[in-house]
């Protein structure tokens, strides 16, 4: 009896571990690198971020990858076609497997630098499959509803359930100048696990984001925000993340890149926010435009502390800071 209550309890911890949603956002400075495990153990790897640094983005992303107990990435997600986002891919394909290639299609800027990004995408994905999505397509992944919001210049044409209101902040809401580059292309999408949502938008610039959101809110309300293109002044429209209202709010900023001062005002003007947290401390909005020490992954770049983002059946979630350790619950609602 000794020798089996002790195995019947690891198997009840490996039963709820199981049913556990796991997000690592992974430091490539400035760059974007999510990982995403679903309950039953299957991964979706959002970008790969920067090349060169002698593989530094691949090394961390696949240490990352080892930790959770994975064997090889099942889907990597590529937002979008710029250095920071692709440019690892092929650095980290010669370090791990990936089984499936999720993309808005081909490049859609062209030149030197462009050629050369599709040309190491298509390298390394000739290696397993590829699957072109568009807005409104869900991506399968066990466990997971995720469905695509934005891809390839196009929005959702259809809210998601329960959104699909009309939206007051669309009264004041402002246009910048139209974006003709792959950041207004980006591959964007909303991942919902029971009571929990989440939505990762890449780096979609600040028009598309609030054709997301008006006259019609399509999205609904969210509870965690995963800050659009590093927290830059290019997105972050007030009318989309005040509509989204996010709980937590995790920007996926550089020392150097992203972090702005105004989208940092956004967030934390956000209705119903709660918290937000930094990949890194933003070294040009000083101070006064950061949040305190604990919920900041890396203070000095280089950083290589990652945040992990941990979700329950029930909906109650936490956020954990690596480099410190410090933790924060947050209830379902």
């Amino acid at each position: 009896m000794r020798k089996v209550l002790p195995l019947f309890l690891l198997a009840v911890m490996q039963l709820f571990a199981a049913k556990q949603l796991s997000i690592y956002f992974i430091d490539v400075e400035g760059g974007q690198c999510t990982l995403i495990v679903s309950p039953s153990g299957e991964s979706l790897l959002v970008d790969a971020g920067w090349p060169g640094f002698q593989g530094r983005d691949a090394d961390r992303i696949v240490k990352t990858a080892k930790k959770a107990g994975l064997k090889r990435i099942d889907h990597l997600l590529i937002t979008h076609y710029h250095t920071d986002h692709v440019g690892g891919i092929t650095q980290l394909a010669e370090r791990f497997p990936v089984a499936n290639y999720i993309v808005h299609g081909k490049n859609t800027e062209t030149g030197k630098s462009a050629d050369y990004l599709q040309e190491a995408f298509d390298r390394a994905a000739a290696k397993g499959t590829t699957t072109i999505v568009k807005a409104g397509d869900a991506i399968p992944l066990k466990g997971l509803d995720i469905k695509v919001v934005s891809a390839r210049g196009e929005v959702l044409a259809q809210p998601l359930p329960g959104a699909g209101q009309p939206n007051p902040l669309c009264a004041n809401a402002t246009r910048q100048n139209p974006d003709p580059s792959e950041n207004a292309r980006s591959l964007g999408f909303v991942l919902t696990y029971n009571k929990f949502r989440f939505v990762d938008l890449g780096d979609l610039t600040w028009n598309k984001e609030t054709d997301l959101v008006c006259p019609v809110d399509k999205l609904g309300k969210v509870d965690v925000l995963l800050s659009t293109h590093h927290g830059s002044s290019q997105s972050n429209p007030p009318a989309l993340v005040h509509s989204l209202a996010p709980r937590v709010v995790v920007m996926n900023n550089g020392a150097k890149k992203g972090g702005d001062a105004g989208p940092w005002k956004v967030y934390k003007s956000s209705p119903g926010l709660e918290d937000l947290w930094q990949l890194h401390f933003a070294v040009a909005s000083g101070k006064e435009a950061n949040v305190e020490d604990p919920y900041i992954a890396n203070l000095q770049s280089p950083g290589g502390g990652n945040l992990l983002l941990t979700v329950e059946q029930t909906g109650r979630f936490r956020l954990l800071n690596f480099r410190n350790k410090f933790e924060k619950v947050y209830n379902a609602r």
